[in-house]
């Protein structure tokens, strides 16, 4: 019988991650060597938004370089993972028997927000993975159905993979150092954030715009908090795994649900 996995939000940063000597580097080196090996991942990614959720049915896919102006040496890395289209029709159908409308997608690659955060956990890319859009015109109440529906696949040997960020302000980020200390603005809400994590307050985070300190400011658009709910939806009881901030304004926090 295989042991049920955790759910898992990290915040994947920029994509110099990789390269950079930051503490959340290191604690995504060791973090998969934590946990029994997944036999697939599905990545619930910010940087995929369509309409409904949508899952890749990709047999081997591509990287997607979604960015640009970084070195060089980032555009030449590989992350050769295969993808697993039976998996994809299961998540499709995980979803639709839940009353969610589900699509499935056959040419997407793995964009950033999967393959910088799995280079570091899992570098011989040798397991499976299937990418999960979101939504971001819909509620954070919808993304934590789609967790809720996809908590079979913990027990099925999956681990549920959401990477978004903590907070993400890009129009505070630019001209800032990458080791100075966080805005306050930015510590509130991250202090707020793993404070309702830790507590269990789902209702306080599904109204994170409401309740959460300086929330528009840390979230100007939704698409790398989305993330989390997916990840609460399929777990219970949340903890923190890792706190850091880079350039003052991107808290680079993580979190698990068990």
């Amino acid at each position: 019988m295989r042991p049920i996995l955790p759910t898992l939000f990290i915040s994947h940063g920029a994509p110099t991650l990789l390269i950079d000597p930051v503490p959340t580097r290191d604690f995504l080196l060791t973090l998969g060597a934590t946990m029994e090996r997944p036999r697939a991942i599905v990545c619930i990614s910010a940087h995929w938004t369509t309409r409904v959720p949508t899952a890749a049915h990709t047999t081997q896919p591509d990287l997607i370089y979604d960015f640009g102006g970084f070195p060089d040496e980032l555009y030449r890395m590989t992350y050769p993972a295969p993808g697993d289209p039976a998996l994809a029709e299961r998540i499709a159908q995980l979803l639709e028997n839940r009353g969610i409308e589900a699509s499935r997608e056959e040419t997407r690659g793995l964009d950033h927000g999967a393959w910088v955060p799995l280079k570091l956990m899992y570098p011989h890319a040798d397991i499976p993975v299937v990418q999960l859009s979101v939504q971001p015109h819909l509620s954070p109440a919808h993304h934590a159905a789609i967790g809720a529906a996809l908590r079979p696949l913990r027990e099925e040997g999956v681990l549920i993979l959401a990477s978004g960020s903590a907070t993400h302000n890009l129009r505070d980020f630019f001209g800032r150092a990458i080791n100075e200390p966080p805005q306050a603005y930015a510590k509130e809400f991250d202090d707020w954030l793993c404070q309702a994590v830790e507590t269990n307050d789902r209702d306080s985070l599904l109204a994170y715009r409401e309740q959460g300190p300086h929330a528009q400011a840390n979230h100007p658009t939704p698409e790398h908090f989305l993330p989390l709910f997916v990840a609460m939806g399929a777990g219970d009881t949340g903890k923190v795994l890792h706190r850091a901030f880079t350039y003052g304004v991107i808290s680079m926090g993580a979190f698990a649900w068990e």
